[in-house]
């Protein structure tokens, strides 16, 4: 397994220009770690020319109905996740384990000409936006969803110990909100929705009403849970 000692990225020079691995099943957010398996040829070329230079690569989820032209260039939600490749080891069969870190929300400008086997395009960054008028909401919010995961901890022995380390200190509400939405299970059309909010208060509400339904499980047909750690994903 090869690591970086510096797991870090400065967006200061960052040109704007990404490298795209659309999934159908995966959301990744800001401040998260997620496993891959990367096998397919264009994915192997997208992360070896990463590897060589600055390591990104921006996870993006495939829109409904990318299955009738998966090969291709179907369709993709417009946020992305920006990433950084942290480790990776290469198997006897080309093929590769990586360790991804999330970095930053970007929104697709628009893609880029197919010279390569994998897709590129031109994004911006996304900043979270804490409205100043509630500014005091803030407060309110984190208690409310520290109260929430309290209430889910007993039923996730397995988690304990983390969700007490990210209750513990003092982690912004945007960065809160990102780690527990990545670990919530619910549906990936949902989960999109929390990425592709930029104001934290409005992401923390809508977090709160999914923890809700995980934490009172009154319905037999709700999938809302926590999950961790998150499971390796395929390409």
């Amino acid at each position: 397994m090869s690591t970086f000692n510096n797991s870090t990225f400065s967006f200061d020079d960052f040109d704007g220009k990404v490298r795209l691995f659309p999934l159908p099943n995966l959301v990744l957010f800001p401040y998260v770690m997620q496993p891959l398996h990367i096998f397919e040829p264009r994915y192997r070329d997208l992360l070896e020319d990463a590897l060589a230079s600055d390591r990104l690569i921006a996870m993006v989820v495939l829109s409904s109905g990318w299955e009738r032209n998966y090969e291709g260039r179907p369709a993709i939600h417009p946020i992305a996740c920006i990433s950084r490749i942290t480790a990776y080891s290469r198997l006897a069969d080309g093929t590769y384990n990586v360790l991804l870190l999330g970095l930053r929300r970007a929104r697709i400008i628009r893609e880029l000409a197919p010279l390569r086997r994998f897709r590129e395009a031109e994004v911006e960054l996304c900043e979270d936006i804490y409205p100043a008028e509630h500014v005091l909401h803030q407060a309110s919010l984190k208690q409310a969803l520290s109260h929430a995961l309290m209430a889910l901890l007993p039923k996730l022995p397995e988690v304990n110990e983390q969700l007490d380390q990210l209750l513990g200190n003092d982690v912004p509400l945007g960065i809160l909100s990102d780690v527990i939405s990545y670990m919530l299970d619910i549906d990936l059309a949902e989960k999109q929705k929390l990425l592709a909010e930029p104001n934290v208060y409005r992401r923390a509400e809508l977090l709160l009403t999914h923890l809700s339904v995980a934490a009172t499980d009154l319905a037999p047909t709700s999938t809302a849970s926590l999950c961790y750690p998150p499971e390796f994903s395929m390409n």
